[in-house]
Formats: structure tokens, C-alpha cells, sequence
């Protein structure tokens, strides 16, 4: 009777964990959605606020500078005041500022609702990864973060397809109407199903560890978006990256001097968590991040198919995205992490060269193919790498490892399109042609699979145990 007790006991824990995974990936979703699905509708929100529309991408960078100097504290916060309550406040701020944002009568406005939205952004992440963390067993962690990973796949997929149909037949101001029902349906369910939680022990907040990272990140991360705006200049983008780099060492300095620093950087001494945010990691995520960039242009531009053709190849990539869900968790338990990361990422980064060969006159059955499995491959290894950097994460290092890896995933996410756009642009002034052409889009994604493929080999340095206790992968001897 009691084996059936705790049988029961476990599988009510497993759902809990999952119920709350979900909660806090339909959030994910919604924030994610969002950053991108406006850049389909800047022309019309310019025509709307009689300002040229590229004065609206000025949207875009104070959305992703407030994220950047928010991101740093959340962790802090969500011990301080308990992440349940923190993770309420997030989707809050989140959903009125897409109210204010719709109502905009002029750019000023629409700034400052931007504003609020990046700083509810900025909460949500972390803390609803430490929401799932401190709620999910490590044998359920796997499911658990699988669950959280499908809208960064999924979002920026069919963020642009969608916010195209919402501007065309409705009206930009419905892209951001559309986060009232999934904010208002996140804060009911949060408040319903996710129980309450605060840390034992509260430290007091390290300012200075604050300004520096929030500098550091903030400086960094815009200075890598305008690497995609070479039109704008090169010596302030320069300038930006270079005081991004030097902030950011003097607050990694103070943070492993401080007696109560606002990030706990011990977590980068847990090689797991090391590997899949710092270094592999954050190789491979630039390869993941760069390929939903190159694509889109590659079809229009490259191959000048139009928009609605283009969309439906990005699809076949966006079905990948979801067919390998129902087979991510199986195959980590019987191959273990590291043989994933290493064989799957190579795969991954051999069908992201694989697009330098393709061309206009290729079969469409072909490209669909192809496209299918480089989604299906970053699927795996974006899941993989989510879930192995908390395998072996202790419970006081929760708050800042999410905090640190939600920071690093933004500047891989940025480094990513940064890296791409620059090699598009090195080509064609290499070529001294007046446009890209497809011989530049053939570089860059060779350029870009060769950072993928280094980083796949980087995996090998992980133990062949590595997060036994998270896949459930039994080593045969």
C-alpha cells in the first residue's frame, strides 16, 4: 500500500511539474510572439505616427535595452519577493504595456509603453525558469524544459508570418491586442495552479554588481544589434561592444569579490552549466539564432521568391521545430547528453552548410526536405542544451544560473543575427556588388555551420555520464 502511496505521490509531483512548465511556456510564448511579430508592421506604425519608418525601429532598441538592465536583478527579485509573485507582476506589466502600445497616438508614447514591456520582459524569463526549476524533480526536468523551449522555437517562426496577416487584414495595432487574452489567461493560471514560494534568506542588493551588469549587458547587446545596421556607422558600434567588454569584466570582478554579489558565479564551476551556456553553448546558439535570419532573405532576396512562397519553405523548418518534441526525450534517455549534442549537432550544422548549396532551380520537394531537418536537429540540440545546463545545478545557485543563462542566451540570440548580417555585408562589399547576391548568402551560412560544427566538437569534453540523472541514460558497461 505504500509502494502505491508513493507511486501516486510521484506521478501527482510529475504533473505538477509539467502543469506549471506549461503555465510558464504559454507566458514564453506570448513574450516571444511578440518581439517577433513587429518588425512586420514598423512601415504602417510609422505611416500611423507620421515619422519614417525606420524611426521606429527605435521601438526594438529600447524594448531590448530595458530587458538588458532588468535582466541582471530579476533573480534577486524573484528570492526577495517570491518568484510566483515576481512572475505575476512580469505578465502584468507585460500585458498593459501591449495594451498602451496598441492605444499609441504618437512615437512618444509608443516608446514608453515599449519600456514597460521590456521590463516585464526582462522578469519574465529568468523567473519562470526558476519557477520550473524549483518545481520540477530532476527526473522530470527534461520534460519540463522541453515544454519551456518550444516557444523560442516555434515564436520566431511564426511571429513574422503572422504579424504580416494580422497588418495586412486588420491592422498593426491588433499585434500587440493579441497578448490581452494569452496575458489575462497566464495570470489566471499562474494565480490558480503555481504555488507560492520565497527564499529562506534574503540578501541585500548588491548596486554596484547591478550597474555593472546592467551596463555591461545593456552596452554589449546594442552595440551587437547595430553590427546589423552598417549604414549607421561603424566607430559608436565599435565603441559600444568595446565598453560592453570592459564593463563587463569589472562587474564579473566585483561579483566574484562582493560578499552577497547579485549573481552568484560559482554556477560557471559546475562544467554542465559551463558548456552549454558559456562556451559550446553560446557557439551553437549563435548557429541556431543566425539560421531564422539567413532564411527568410535567402528565398526572397537569393532566390527572389515571393513572401507568401518564401513562407511556406520557413514552414517545412517550423514543422521540424515541432516533429522532434515527441522524440527529444526518448533519444537523450537512451544516447545520453553528450552523444546528442555532439552527433545531432553536427548534423544540425551540416544541413545549415547544406543551404550554401542549394539555389532557385533546386526542387522545392528538395529545400522542403531540408528545411524539415535542420528544424528537426535544432530542435534537439536547443532542448538538449536548455535542459543539461540545470542538471547540475544546485537549488541555492537556481536563481542566478537562470539569471546568467537567460543573459548569455540574449547575447547569443543578438551575436547570432549580428554575425550573420555582418558576414551578408563582408561579402558583397568583398564582391563590390551593388546587392547581395547569392554567392553571399552561400558564405554565410557556410561561415555559420563552421561555428556550429566546432561547437558540436566542443561537446565531446563533457563525461559520457554527463546529466545521467536528468535523461535517465544508464551507461553500459
Amino acid at each position: 500500500m505504500t509502494a502505491i502511496t508513493e507511486s501516486k505521490a510521484l506521478a501527482e509531483t510529475a504533473t505538477a511539474a509539467r502543469r506549471v512548465a506549461l503555465i510558464v511556456a504559454v507566458a514564453f510564448f506570448m513574450q516571444l510572439l511578440d518581439s517577433t511579430i513587429i518588425s512586420t508592421s514598423l512601415p504602417q506604425m510609422g505611416e500611423s505616427f507620421g515619422v519614417p519608418a525606420v524611426a521606429m525601429s527605435i521601438g526594438i532598441t529600447v524594448y531590448m535595452l530595458t530587458m538588458a538592465v532588468f535582466v541582471p536583478p530579476s533573480g534577486w527579485l524573484a528570492d526577495r519577493f517570491g518568484a510566483r509573485n515576481v512572475f505575476l507582476v512580469a505578465i502584468a506589466l507585460f500585458t498593459l504595456a501591449s495594451i498602451a502600445c496598441g492605444i499609441s497616438q504618437n512615437l512618444t508614447q509608443f516608446v514608453a509603453a515599449r519600456a514597460v514591456q521590456g521590463l516585464g520582459s526582462a522578469l519574465m524569463t529568468p523567473v519562470g525558469r526558476i519557477l520550473v526549476l524549483r518545481n520540477a524533480s530532476k527526473s522530470e526536468l527534461l520534460n519540463a524544459t522541453a515544454l519551456i523551449t518550444w516557444p523560442a522555437l516555434f515564436a520566431p517562426v511564426i511571429g513574422p508570418v503572422l504579424g504580416g496577416f494580422i497588418t495586412t487584414y486588420l491592422s498593426w495595432h491588433w499585434n500587440f491586442f493579441i497578448n490581452i487574452p494569452l496575458g489575462v489567461a497566464g495570470l489566471a493560471l499562474v494565480a490558480r495552479f503555481i504555488p507560492g514560494d520565497r527564499a529562506s534568506e534574503t540578501r541585500p542588493l548588491d548596486w554596484p554588481g547591478f550597474l555593472l551588469t546592467s551596463v555591461g549587458l545593456a552596452s554589449m547587446l546594442y552595440g551587437l544589434e547595430r553590427i546589423a545596421h552598417p549604414e549607421d556607422g561603424a566607430m559608436p558600434t565599435v565603441a559600444l561592444l568595446v565598453a560592453g567588454i570592459f564593463v563587463g569584466c569589472l562587474a564579473v570582478r566585483h561579483l566574484a569579490r562582493a560578499k552577497n554579489p547579485l549573481l552568484d558565479l560559482t554556477s560557471f564551476k559546475i562544467q554542465t552549466f559551463a558548456i552549454s551556456t558559456l562556451s559550446a553553448g553560446t557557439m551553437f546558439r549563435v548557429a541556431i539564432n543566425a539560421t531564422p535570419f539567413l532564411l527568410p532573405l535567402l528565398f526572397q532576396v537569393g532566390f527572389g521568391l515571393r513572401p507568401v512562397d518564401a513562407g511556406m519553405l520557413i514552414l517545412a523548418y517550423f514543422l521540424g521545430n515541432l516533429g522532434m518534441k515527441t522524440v527529444t526525450t526518448p533519444t537523450l534517455r537512451r544516447f545520453g547528453f553528450r552523444s546528442v549534442l555532439v552527433v545531432n549537432g553536427v548534423i544540425a550544422s551540416l544541413s545549415i552548410m547544406a543551404c550554401a548549396v542549394i539555389s532557385p532551380q533546386t526542387p522545392q520537394a528538395l529545400v522542403a526536405a531540408l528545411m524539415l531537418i535542420a528544424g528537426l536537429t535544432r530542435s534537439m540540440q536547443f532542448t538538449a542544451l536548455n535542459t543539461l545546463a540545470f542538471a547540475d545545478i544546485a537549488s541555492a545557485q537556481r536563481s542566478s544560473a537562470a539569471t546568467l543563462s537567460s543573459m548569455l542566451q540574449q547575447v547569443a540570440m543578438l551575436f547570432g543575427v549580428a554575425v550573420a548580417a555582418a558576414l551578408l555585408n563582408l561579402s558583397q562589399i568583398a564582391r563590390g556588388g551593388p546587392a547581395l547576391d547569392l554567392v553571399d548568402f552561400r558564405l554565410a551560412f557556410l561561415a555559420i555551420g563552421a561555428i556550429g560544427l566546432a561547437a558540436s566538437f566542443r561537446f565531446l569534453a563533457l563525461p559520457p555520464a554527463a546529466g545521467a540523472e536528468v535523461s535517465g541514460h544508464l551507461l553500459r558497461s
